[in-house]
């Protein structure tokens, strides 16, 4: 697989996926996130990048809607996050955003499929409909065969494919990876690489936060740099060789 994003233009005629306005956020006397604006659009790779403490995670946190800014607005496919309740993220989380943790988030007691299943099931999709989607979505991600697996038996790589079949359940707008690769070895790290230029090139929104620049540099399109809670940089990335 490689990576072919020209790396030339935004997709400045796609819909508004993501828009922070002036977001703030602190926790006591700590300033978070400090004035953040930001436009992520349909079909963009965004990387988000910075040093330990920057902001970039509580950045992600308030687009999943996680988090709540202390002021400034967050909106995601067009809906004030701030005008929801607890209840109202949850269920927007589930139907509209997709999650990919460091360390994977799987429920221990349940076997790859049910863990993959479960997020549909937590819509209200039928339990059969749920298992046969997710059924599809392990065996394109080349891990069906692991079905009835727990994850503890499971490798790194194969327990992050896991993790992103469970992701893509109920086909998100927005996927969010925080340090996809971070808890992988090398091979597995460059696998899950290449799955998420896939899901790019087919049309996945996706923001990652990574401080790995190599990740960064061969998944998206474009890199948000973020330093004391502010943007300080956005830019367009060249294709990589």
């Amino acid at each position: 697989m490689s990576n072919d994003h020209d790396g030339t233009s935004r997709p400045d005629d796609a819909q508004v996926v993501v828009e922070l306005s002036g977001v703030h956020k602190e926790f006591g006397d700590a300033k978070a996130l400090d004035g953040v604006d930001l436009r992520i659009r349909a079909g963009e790779a965004v990387a988000v990048m910075g040093p330990s403490g920057c902001g970039k995670s509580t950045l992600l946190n308030m687009v999943a809607g996680l988090d709540r800014p202390t002021a400034g607005t967050v909106r995601v496919q067009g809906q004030d996050l701030g005008r929801l309740n607890e209840n109202g993220l949850a269920l927007f989380r589930r139907r509209h955003v997709g999650m990919i943790f460091q360390f994977f988030n799987l429920i221990d007691d349940l076997p790859a499929l049910d863990n993959v299943a479960l997020a549909a099931q937590l819509t209200g999709t039928g339990a059969r409909q749920a298992r046969r989607r997710a059924l599809e979505l392990l065996d394109e991600l080349g891990v069906a065969h692991r079905k009835d697996v727990y994850p503890a038996t499971l490798s790194g790589g194969e327990r992050q494919r896991v993790a992103v079949a469970r992701a893509l359940m109920n086909r998100p707008a927005l996927l969010l990876a925080d340090e996809p690769t971070g808890a992988l070895d090398s091979r597995s790290g460059e696998q899950v690489m290449d799955l998420l230029i896939d899901l790019n090139q087919i049309g996945q929104t996706l923001l990652i936060v990574t401080h790995d620049p190599a990740l960064a540099t061969r998944c998206a399109s474009r890199l948000v740099e973020v330093a004391d809670g502010r943007v300080a940089g956005d830019r367009m990335l060249e294709a990589s060789a």
